[in-house]
């Protein structure tokens, strides 16, 4: 199978949902049921490889979500994918429009200013309702220096080129 920078986690099993093989997810997706579009999943326990498992039907169910898996018609058979992780395989995930990006291509570019002053690296993202914002954290001084930055195209940030792993933001460097 291929290695593991292949496939995007997107769960995982967390429990079983009645008797007739349903499955609990803990959904990383946004909107959580999201996950369920996907109807061929990628899981794995710890140690395991990833192996590739058809979903018959998932739905939202109250607060959670459940799914059904190929092969899975009783409860026993569910248990046994308790605490595997699920993911994609990354050609799964829908191609962008022009200017759209993936969270977890954004992870670990270059943050520079529109002067060239190097602010970080981008380390991880949130969404406040209003808008995305990036945790930029600088670790090349003495200090660990962490940075909000609102995803605000245009006005913060100024452009994006995954290729040279960079972002160019206007920013001050001294916030």
């Amino acid at each position: 199978m291929s290695q593991s920078s292949d496939y995007i986690t997107l769960g995982e099993i967390s429990g079983v949902h009645g008797i007739k093989g349903w499955v609990k997810i803990f959904s990383h997706t946004s909107p959580r049921e999201q996950i369920t579009e996907y109807k061929e999943w990628f899981i794995k326990r710890r140690g395991d490889d990833w192996k590739s498992i058809k979903i018959i039907d998932g739905k939202k169910q109250g607060k959670n979500i459940i799914a059904l898996l190929e092969n899975t018609q009783y409860r026993d058979q569910a248990e046994a994918f308790v605490g595997s992780e699920i993911a994609i395989h990354k050609d799964q995930l829908k191609k962008l429009s022009e200017g759209e990006y993936y969270w977890r291509d954004l992870i670990g570019l270059s943050v520079e200013t529109i002067e060239g002053e190097k602010l970080g690296q981008i380390d991880w993202l949130f969404d406040t309702g209003s808008n995305d914002v990036f945790v930029v954290k600088d670790t090349d001084g003495v200090e660990v220096k962490e940075r909000m930055l609102p995803y605000l195209m245009g006005d913060v940030i100024q452009s994006i080129d995954l290729e040279k792993s960079l972002m160019i933001v206007d920013w001050d460097p001294e916030f």
